[in-house]
């Protein structure tokens, strides 16, 4: 058996037989209530005004995930197979994003342990909070059609905090209309308190999606 091989199995075999009990975790660095919330507020308050479109997510084109990478480089891929959102389409001309995904509906790799690892209180902890919410900025529609940085806040595990997520440059004219719009970002879970198996796998988490729209709501 190679290096290579032995070190991937090693590393598989102690994910598996770590115990679901988390160490002590850091506290997550809360903002106030009220500043937490601003983002998401102004969201729901912005949908409500006069000629604002609000489109959903194709659920067959849509797909949200995430990936963490051990301390050997493999990675550890996992998706949220329930989730919602809504676009808004202002009358300026920019759009809007916010997308929340459920936690304890975590999928990895097929594989009820790593689920269950992932939606206990050393991930996600997705019975004291089930939701991972993201809101976007208003943003101009070159961004959708060019790709850039999509800004905004990300709640997830008790903590909010303004996050930047990457845009892939659009496929067709009209990214997530008539094409898939792809975008993706890295956050350290550290910034979020969660600390859970720190000597196997990275700080970072990686986010991915793959967006499209249904029409208009009516």
């Amino acid at each position: 058996m190679t290096a290579a091989r032995f070190r991937n199995k090693w590393c598989l075999l102690l994910l598996l037989t770590l115990p679901m009990a988390a160490p002590a975790q850091t506290p997550a660095p809360t903002a106030a209530p009220a500043a937490a919330d601003q983002p998401f507020r102004a969201f729901a308050a912005r949908s409500t005004q006069p000629g604002v479109r609000t489109y959903a997510f194709d659920p067959i084109h849509t797909q949200f995930g995430f990936e963490l990478r051990t301390r050997w480089g493999q990675r550890v891929q996992g998706r949220f197979p329930v989730y919602d959102g809504t676009v808004l389409f202002l009358p300026d001309g920019r759009r809007q994003v916010r997308i929340r995904l459920a936690a304890g509906s975590i999928d990895v790799a097929g594989s009820e342990r790593y689920a269950a690892i992932a939606r206990s209180d050393a991930f996600f902890d997705a019975e004291h909070h089930p939701d991972i919410e993201f809101v976007s900025e208003p943003h101009d529609d070159v961004l959708t059609r060019r790709g850039g940085l999509l800004q905004g806040h990300l709640r997830m595990h008790g903590a909010s905090r303004p996050e930047t997520f990457v845009v892939a440059p659009a496929r067709c004219d009209r990214a997530g209309q008539d094409c898939d719009a792809f975008a993706s970002g890295s956050v350290a879970r550290s910034d979020y308190g969660i600390a859970g198996m720190r000597l196997v796998l990275s700080d970072r988490v990686r986010f991915t999606m793959q967006v499209r729209l249904r029409d208009p709501a009516p």
